[in-house]
């Protein structure tokens, strides 16, 4: 049984784990056996004369801090999270695991039997206690989740069950393990004067009519901002106007411009975001269908640490008549309720082109592309899903959803949605069901 069960547990924990991060656990009793990784620092729960480790921890600077089992056996929950916070950065996450009072009668039952070792928890709390006791601590919670239907080894019938059904509503109530990972609260995303500055990465295909507008219309948020135009591949004079354009205003606007080798989006915001030099990246379409006047939305709700992954959000406000067909509508809200499930964290539109992230959180997020593919035609979803593992805490901005004035869509309805469903079915494998 220990020896599944600690397969099990590393193969979630190792969803939001890479193999660069930095991990300080906190020794409960013997729980971190069978839990090994590269940056690995296993720490004491207390001194012999009682004092806690949380200055070995600030010194290591670690990405995670896991507790595993350890609120089972602390005397004063809050005040340990609150010590604890005390030893973390503003960007380490803390994972906490801890057992479903469900299974309390089966776990003494098993160290009765010998099955599992004598480690009797004296505490046993719901996973609303422990939203609670996050608060008081002053925590945010980020992302919770429910694993693991069957502890224990039973060929195919434990694969079926802990891949497939423990995910689901209905089953999760029955799982063994609550998995929760939170960050501390009331930190400034940048600690550091003057404000940061932004780089707005521009996509812009077949888009000449719109790129004065975009360029009079965005405003300035940082001290030093840049708008970087990136054209793809366009069959008007988009590049012509793009470099007319550089030229005109760059006595009152940093302008920089490049071509995409590439094709899509997704290639255009990634090759943007390459050149980008600025603390915080932030995605405009050259529809303009989303105001540009809207951005300081983003950049305020991410420089005041409101939350580290922004997402545009079309669907709150009323949109002007053209501005998204029925059918767009109705697989908009498709897509959000299973994206959420999935990742997670709430969406209410996954499919809103205004992205906004710091470079650093961006550069870390690149860096793993990999594990969710290399297939995004648009430019939402690797972020979307590389914010998710990262367990970046995601805030959606409402915004008002314009009709287009200039050229015509150059999404696909059904083509795209194809993609999107693709695109479904492999998070859900990286993510929901492992």
């Amino acid at each position: 049984m220990r020896k599944y069960f600690y397969s099990k547990l590393r193969e979630y924990l190792d969803l939001y784990i890479r193999p660069d991060d930095r991990i300080a656990e906190i020794d409960a009793k013997g729980a971190q056996e069978g839990l090994k990784f590269q940056n690995h620092l296993v720490l004491p729960a207390a001194a012999p004369d009682g004092t806690k480790p949380f200055e070995a921890i600030t010194a290591f600077r670690p990405d995670y801090v896991l507790l595993n089992g350890n609120i089972h056996y602390e005397v004063d929950i809050q005040g340990f999270l609150q010590d604890l916070r005390i030893g973390m950065l503003p960007a380490t996450r803390v994972i906490i695991i801890f057992y479903s009072n469900l299974w309390r009668p089966l776990l003494r039952l098993a160290s009765a039997l010998g099955v599992r070792s004598e480690t009797p928890e004296a505490n046993w709390i719901a996973p609303e206690d422990m939203r609670n006791l996050l608060l008081l601590a002053n925590y945010e919670l980020v992302r919770e989740e429910t694993k693991l239907l069957i502890p224990f080894y039973i060929p195919l019938l434990s694969y079926l069950a802990n891949r497939f059904l423990a995910p689901l509503p209905g089953f999760r109530l029955f799982n063994l393990l609550n998995i929760v990972v939170a960050r501390p609260f009331g930190y400034p995303a940048v600690d550091r004067a003057p404000a940061p500055s932004v780089s707005v990465i521009v996509p812009a295909r077949n888009e000449a009519g719109n790129i004065e507008a975009a360029i009079l219309r965005t405003p300035a948020m940082g001290p030093d901002d840049e708008l970087i135009f990136i054209e793809g591949n366009s069959t008007d004079n988009t590049w012509e106007t793009i470099c007319q354009l550089q030229h005109k205003y760059k006595s009152r606007r940093t302008i920089r411009i490049d071509r995409q080798e590439g094709k899509g989006k997704g290639d255009a915001v990634r090759k943007g975001f390459s050149i980008a030099e600025k603390d915080i990246l932030m995605i405009l379409d050259a529809d303009l269908t989303v105001p540009p006047e809207e951005l300081p939305r983003f950049y305020h709700a991410l420089v005041s640490n409101k939350g580290e992954f922004i997402n545009g959000s079309r669907l709150v406000y009323p949109m002007e008549k053209q501005a998204m067909r029925f059918l767009n509508l109705l697989g908009n809200k498709f897509f959000a309720v299973m994206f959420s499930f999935v990742l997670g964290q709430r969406f209410k539109d996954t499919l809103c082109g205004t992205k906004v992230l710091t470079r650093v959180n961006y550069l870390k997020l690149a860096s793993h592309r990999k594990y969710f593919g290399e297939f995004d035609p648009f430019g939402d979803f690797d972020l979307i899903f590389g914010a998710a593992r990262m367990v970046l805490h995601i805030v959606e901005v409402p915004v008002h959803y314009r009709e287009r004035t200039y050229g015509s869509t150059n999404i696909d309805r059904w083509k795209h949605g194809l993609i999107l469903l693709r695109m479904l079915r492999f998070a859900a494998a990286r993510i929901k069901f492992i």
